[in-house]
């Protein structure tokens, strides 16, 4: 099987509720048989008979005890599906509903409590089974079904206890953001910025910069020719292994989360394209209907700002809300900000470059962290203070490479300001830096007093 195939095949599993429910039903079925040839064979071995002893039920105290449970794990499955699809209507309406694969599908503790359910309902049903074949009460599987269904019903409060915890803003936003975390480490090892990155990349022929224009003679281009979609990951270890082989560099025409068409460029080969399998190439590109986050650091901050965007509609207005999730914006972009953000080259075992593929650069991170949630949240005092709050601190913490852009978020908030807020009193605390974004202390040091007036003088030059 290609490695994209087996890409989509396995982030298909991990999204898929009924998977862990199937695993659990063959469970059940497997140990109902190895739990009877126990039986018979300590019955054979060591003359004991284990459809004895035990619980030491009754018939009728038996048939009560599996009717129970079954009706119990039964109504607990019907429940637990109906809320999750509620939950997921209203996550989906309420947030984004980008959050409903990325995590509340994904979401191990909900899939096993589920399996759980579906194993101890089949576990009892076979039970019950084998007592009207054989007229006998099997005291084991007694046992095993009355364990079974107490932890069933134990998982039951705790599923309850954690959806109710799992659907919080602060979870969800707090979720993706420990997601955006490890992609953004994956993606960029670099953790110290290389003032020298930019240039450096600069000086290496790329045909994406001429891309709109021709392409140099010694270069090919690779068109996809499969079903359009999404680009969600690529194997670029199998990628430098190839181009190492044929003597290439292989380079990227589209970045990771945008949308491919048929018979668009995928891959630009520099030197030796001749010896090149494009049919293969493209084996190692995983295409999909919908982004994912394996790859794609940019991902994490969209369902961010969905999120805050969402809670600044009209028909939620729950300025709060976006403010949890300026929190985790304001995270993420600290910690982009001191990464190495330079199109990435990835080198062979000899230090020859021989991938290359674009990544989003500072200015992006920025605009999508900032000017849709501002123009949205123009009027609220929170998402103004907040903003300002989170600029501030960035300028503060970052390197001065990354000043410019903030600085001009800084000029635009000041603007948006004079323009949405019509008096000068309201005006004024919007020009007030704060990280809870109406309410919290803002401690005056000497420093702060000083960023403050500064702040007032520029919104006030701007009005």
């Amino acid at each position: 099987m290609a490695w994209n195939r087996r890409y989509s095949l396995n982030s298909y599993v991990r999204s898929a509720l009924w998977v862990v429910p199937i695993l659990a039903l063959l469970a059940a079925l497997a140990l109902n048989r190895a739990s009877e040839f126990v039986v018979q064979w300590v019955a054979m071995r060591g003359g004991y008979d284990l459809r004895h002893g035990f619980l030491d039920v009754s018939m009728e105290e038996a048939h009560a005890i599996l009717d129970r449970v079954f009706t119990l794990n039964l109504s607990c499955l019907v429940f637990t599906f109906g809320s999750l699809l509620v939950a997921i209507q209203v996550a989906g309406g309420q947030y984004t509903p980008r959050i409903i694969a990325t995590t509340l599908l994904r979401d191990n503790v909900i899939r096993w409590i589920v399996g759980l359910f579906v194993f101890s309902l089949l576990w009892t049903h076979r039970t019950m089974t084998e007592i009207g074949q054989t007229h006998l009460v099997p005291q084991l599987q007694v046992l095993v079904t009355t364990i079974v269904g107490l932890g069933s019903l134990m998982a039951f409060i705790v599923l309850i206890d954690y959806s109710a915890r799992l659907l919080r803003p602060v979870a969800l936003v707090g979720r993706i953001a420990e997601h955006g975390f490890a992609v953004i480490e994956s993606i960029y090892p670099n953790s110290e910025l290389d003032e020298r990155a930019a240039s450096r990349s600069a000086s290496i022929p790329s045909a994406l910069h001429t891309s709109q224009t021709c392409v140099s003679s010694g270069t090919s281009v690779v068109y996809y020719d499969g079903k359009s979609g999404v680009v969600l990951a690529a194997n670029l270890k199998a990628l430098v292994r190839e181009a190492t082989i044929a003597g290439c560099v292989i380079e990227f025409a589209v970045q990771i989360g945008d949308f491919l068409a048929t018979d668009e460029p995928l891959f630009y080969i520099h030197r030796n394209h001749q010896t090149v399998d494009a049919r293969r190439l493209q084996n190692f590109v995983a295409l999909g209907t919908e982004r994912t986050m394996e790859q794609d650091p940019m991902f994490a901050f969209r369902i961010e700002a969905d999120i805050a965007l969402k809670a600044l509609s009209p028909a939620i207005n729950d300025p709060t809300t976006a403010v949890l999730a300026l929190d985790q914006l304001h995270r993420l972009l600290r910690l982009v900000g001191k990464q190495s953000l330079a199109n990435r080259e990835v080198k062979d075992a000899a230090g020859n470059t021989r991938v290359l593929f674009r990544t989003p650069d500072w200015e992006d991170y920025v605009h999508i962290s900032f000017r849709e949630i501002r123009r949205c949240g123009a009027g609220s005092l929170q998402i103004e203070r907040r903003l300002r709050a989170m600029i501030e601190n960035l300028i503060r913490t970052l390197p001065a490479s990354r000043h410019d852009a903030l600085t001009c978020e800084l000029d635009l908030l000041n603007a948006q300001i004079v323009d949405s807020q019509d008096y000068e009193s309201d005006r004024q605390l919007a020009g007030i830096p704060d990280t809870q974004g109406l309410g919290g202390t803002w401690y005056r040091s000497s420093t702060a007093t000083k960023a403050e007036q500064s702040t007032s003088n520029a919104v006030s030059d701007t009005g």
